[in-house]
């Protein structure tokens, strides 16, 4: 007999990345594995840690009373109200989680376990080949209609053809979609061995197929989207502001995943060009909360009147969960960066203590993995028999440095002038063949010149201290500032040299990771793989990580994973605050506590409430 996960979930809140596992429709729990337990949601690993019948999320006030307007703001502008278009050069951002919502969701206070939403329930096995929906036969969308089974094949067949790459990438492993009846629907793969396929659909945005035009679908468009989360758009003044309107007759409001959250009537979201014209608007009231990006303005430019008279607030929350990584990245579809050589002499360029210092009040921390500050990182912890055999079909992908746990990047003396690592750069250049002539890097008469591509005032200040570094040991390096429109197209189509990336991580890195680093993303337009990796121990790794069937394999796997990373210098590493900067109008309030594997405070701040006007 097949043994069955019949799992009955309770809808909670945003995205990022993630799984599925088990529970029962009612009684005595099934197993997926001998490790997996159903409670009343699915964990990737181990079980869940909310009880069936749990009230609320951890880091949510249930008696957090509805009411009021917000008003926030983002720099850049947008031309576009469909986060999944490709062609836009910029969208709204606030739309997903407000109007368009999953499937399932998850809970940022647990790594790997997923609750539903739209979906009612998920039916999957121990091998998870398949994953089988119901949808909530109170779910709505914002037009009054039902969702429907019809609905998500509608979606899923959209996305698969028309989506971005990493959603056409990841539901190719579907061998076959089907409805069981008018609120059911079943997924069959294609035996990928990959266990986190029913997480990856189960995250799928749901779309009203009475509401899009599928041939329409991948043009730019400023059309109100029909969602089916708790907003609605109720006015928009192109590329400057969006308006949402809370839906009073919110399907999920009442849902133990949904109470405490999505507060505010209507949330007043506007755009501004720069970064100091939306801070000045932050200052003369016009804003009334902003989650700071600039840790030169945190410590030296929140001394203005509003916070002097206690009118506004300002607190550091702790961010949950592994840092990530951001960094300048090399395009390797550029003949100058293929050589590794060039890109880990270009690495020793950066004196990030000089910079941290001089531009961010000494707040930043260098990063050294791409999972900081958690158990996923390799840094500090010599690789482990598990992983050496992990690696071992790939014996030349990490190292020596990287596979003993040694690898940081170079420390400075912060005084700005400290030739260590330019001498070290000089020497590493000259054994990929260059040489000094006239005070340039020139190999066979071409000389070392490329450029660096930023978006905003903040990275060309950091990329031209990095100039500054790569001229004075002969590197041409040129920082062009584009506009948000020009900078997203070129990002999608790859062309630039140079470019700062940013790359988030959970605490259950997965499926995403083939978009960022996978050989096929490489070549995928607007796919995340900024650096253009191809290297089959990326993928070989990345696949181990999906087949991981307990937390041991899944850590071994990732471990692994950040070493090849490393060892491939793909980017230059720049830095990570651990905690999140916040400033609000007093008559705001939030949780007490913070989501443990995430930001205390969202774009759109859905946990937070006001108490005053």
């Amino acid at each position: 007999m097949v043994n069955l996960l019949r799992i009955f979930v309770w809808p909670p809140r945003a995205i990022v990345a993630a799984l599925v596992c088990a529970m029962t429709a009612a009684g005595p729990a099934l197993r997926a594995d001998a490790s997996e337990a159903s409670s009343g949601a699915i964990a990737m690993y181990g079980t869940p840690a909310l009880p069936a019948g749990f009230s609320h999320l951890p880091y949510a006030n249930p008696d957090a009373p509805k009411g009021g307007k917000l008003v926030v703001g983002f720099e850049g502008t947008f031309d576009s109200l469909n986060p999944f278009n490709l062609k836009a050069g910029s969208t709204a951002q606030g739309i997903n989680g407000n109007i368009y919502q999953t499937l399932m969701t998850r809970s940022l206070d647990e790594p790997f376990t997923l609750y539903g939403l739209v979906a009612q329930s998920i039916e999957t096995d121990a091998a998870r080949s398949y994953a089988t929906f119901r949808v909530d036969p109170r779910a709505r969308f914002s037009d009054g209609s039902a969702i429907t089974a019809a609905d998500i094949v509608f979606t899923f067949n959209l996305l698969k053809k028309k989506g971005r790459p990493q959603q056409r990438a990841a539901y190719s492993f579907v061998a076959k979609v089907a409805t069981l009846d008018a609120m059911t629907v079943r997924f069959d793969f294609a035996g990928s061995k990959d266990r986190e396929l029913p997480m990856i659909l189960a995250l799928m945005p749901v779309l009203s197929h009475a509401g899009v035009d599928p041939e329409t679908f991948d043009q730019t468009s400023l059309k109100l989207p029909v969602g089916s989360g708790p907003y609605h758009i109720v006015a928009v003044k192109p590329g400057m502001r969006l308006v949402l309107k809370r839906d009073l007759d919110y399907w999920g409001k009442d849902l133990p995943t949904q109470r405490g959250l999505y507060n505010f009537d209507e949330i007043d979201i506007e755009y501004f060009r720069d970064s100091n014209a939306l801070f000045e608007a932050f200052k003369a009231g016009l804003i009334d909360a902003r989650i700071e990006t600039n840790p030169q303005r945190w410590a030296s430019a929140y001394d203005f009147p509003a916070l002097r008279e206690g009118r506004v607030k300002r607190e550091s929350l702790p961010f949950g969960g592994p840092k990530g990584m951001e960094g300048f990245a090399f395009n390797l579809r550029r003949p100058l960066f293929r050589d590794i050589k060039i890109r880990e002499a270009l690495g020793f360029v950066f004196d990030f203590e000089w910079v941290n210092a001089k531009l961010f009040s000494g707040l930043y921390t260098r990063s050294k993995s791409f999972f900081d500050e958690s158990d996923l990182a390799s840094v500090g912890h010599p690789a482990s028999d598990a992983e050496r055999r992990l690696l071992a079909p790939y014996p030349n992908a990490v190292q020596p440095d990287v596979m003993d746990g040694k690898r940081v990047p170079p420390v400075s003396d912060g005084s700005g002038e400290d030739r260590a690592g330019a001498r070290k750069a000089l020497s590493m250049l000259e054994t990929a063949g260059y040489r000094l002539e006239d005070g340039r890097l020139v190999k066979d008469g071409v000389p070392l010149a490329f450029e660096i591509m930023v978006k905003d005032r903040n990275q060309e200040r950091l990329a031209l201290s990095y100039q500054g570094g790569l001229r004075r040991i002969g590197v041409d390096a040129t920082v062009r500032l584009v506009d948000e429109v020009q900078y997203q197209r070129r990002r999608q189509k790859f062309d630039f040299d140079m470019m700062i990336g940013l790359w988030q991580s959970t605490a259950s890195p997965g499926n995403e990771q083939r978009s960022r680093w996978g050989s096929a993303s490489a070549s995928q337009e607007a796919s995340f793989n900024l650096a253009g990796a191809r290297d089959p121990a990326i993928d070989g790794l990345i696949d181990a990580m999906l087949g991981a069937t307990s937390q041991e394999d899944f850590f071994t796997a990732v471990r692994a994973y950040d070493r090849v990373l490393l060892s491939g210098s793909y980017i230059v590493p720049l830095f990570h605050a651990s905690d999140e900067w916040v400033a609000a109008k007093i008559g705001l309030a939030h949780p007490a506590a913070s989501p443990h594997y995430g930001p205390p405070a969202s774009a759109t701040f859905d946990t937070w409430w006001r108490t005053s006007p």
